[in-house]
């Protein structure tokens, strides 16, 4: 039974996972409208918001039933915001202390790269052990606000990392087109919300995809090519034109991904291809990852939505699912890696 926090960010998470049945319990305190009046996140004030919630959350937390029965504590020990890591690697390592039980720390992106089997796990807790060795090799996607990158989880489950963005990450350039479009914070739900109502054909993008041996990402020339088209366009054009501008310029990020997942999926004889992070929730770009997994004759692993952006719960289900990993950061070895990668 895994008490899990994370605070890597501007969420701030508490779960309870039980191998046995799955996810028992999740609270969250979000920071997204505090951050919005300033246009992103805010570090110092994301510091701060942690500082605040973990109490109450921990109160509610303790009176949850599973908690007596708690055997271990993980926590996000990175990539993240240096001084909202640091305060949820304090609370946990209090709350190990008091329950006298391990402590471990969980990388972020690992935690990522496992939560689309989740889903998995739920529908036959039991049976997970015997049902992962179909779905290995995996290819996985991540893309969130921070990060952009292609992995893949091996049949003994070692996660290794193949590409990731050379500049933005692609929910980052969601968000600076959508304040380009004065769209506001987050943006990258308001682009995907007009892009319905848009056509990507009368605004079309550039795609930054050099070859196709180059996995890597870039999506820095994108917003500049919006910044560009939007400076030389009346106001009163960029008005009317706003949900062919988001259409364009979300389908321009959205072929991007698929198109070096498509490439990496042709290298590589993987059984399943996830799609996790944040931007997960993109009901285009999970359309378009599914159809990566279709060309690849593999099973399409999309996060639920519920655990796509920062939360406890993968926290915790990576502390079981990739508990090698986590073991090696335990008791005295944990520590803070703000910009840790896989």
């Amino acid at each position: 039974m895994i008490l899990a926090l994370e605070s890597s960010c501007d969420e701030t998470a508490l779960a309870i996972f039980d191998p046995e049945t799955g996810i028992a319990a999740e609270w969250v305190s979000s920071q997204v409208e505090l951050h919005a009046r300033h246009g992103g996140v805010v570090p110092d004030l994301a510091t701060r918001e942690h500082l605040r919630a973990f109490g109450p959350l921990i109160e509610r937390a303790r009176a949850a039933p599973a908690w007596g029965r708690l055997t271990r504590v993980a926590v996000t020990r990175g990539p993240g915001l240096a001084a909202c890591l640091a305060l949820g690697i304090a609370a946990a390592k209090a709350l190990a202390r008091a329950l006298r039980v391990p402590v471990v720390g969980v990388n972020h992106l690992r935690a990522h790269a496992w939560s689309p089997f989740l889903g998995v796990h739920a529908q036959a807790p039991g049976d997970f052990a015997g049902r992962l060795p179909e779905l290995l090799p995996h290819l996985g996607l991540i893309v969130s606000g921070g990060n952009t990158l292609l992995l893949s989880i091996s049949r003994d489950r070692a996660v290794r990392q193949i590409s990731a963005t050379r500049d933005d990450a692609a929910g980052e350039a969601l968000d600076k087109g959508a304040k380009l479009l004065g769209l506001g914070y987050p943006g990258g739900p308001a682009v995907e919300r007009l892009a319905l109502g848009g056509r990507p054909e009368a605004q079309p993008f550039p795609r930054a995809i050099p070859g196709r041996g180059d996995l890597d990402f870039s999506f820095s020339g994108l917003k500049t090519s919006l910044r560009y088209r939007v400076q030389a366009m009346p106001q009163e054009e960029v008005r009317a034109s706003l949900g062919d501008l988001c259409a364009g310029y979300q389908a321009a990020v959205v072929g991007a991904l698929a198109d070096k997942a498509a490439a990496a999926a042709e290298l590589g004889a993987y059984a399943s291809v996830g799609l996790s992070g944040g931007v997960a929730s993109n009901a285009a770009l999970r359309r378009a990852i599914e159809g990566v997994a279709r060309g690849a004759g593999a099973r399409f692993l999309g996060v639920d939505p519920a655990h796509a952006g920062d939360n406890a719960g993968m926290i915790a289900f990576a502390a079981w699912a990739d508990a090698a990993d986590a073991a090696r950061f335990a008791g005295s070895a944990l520590r803070i890696e703000p910009g840790a990668y896989l």
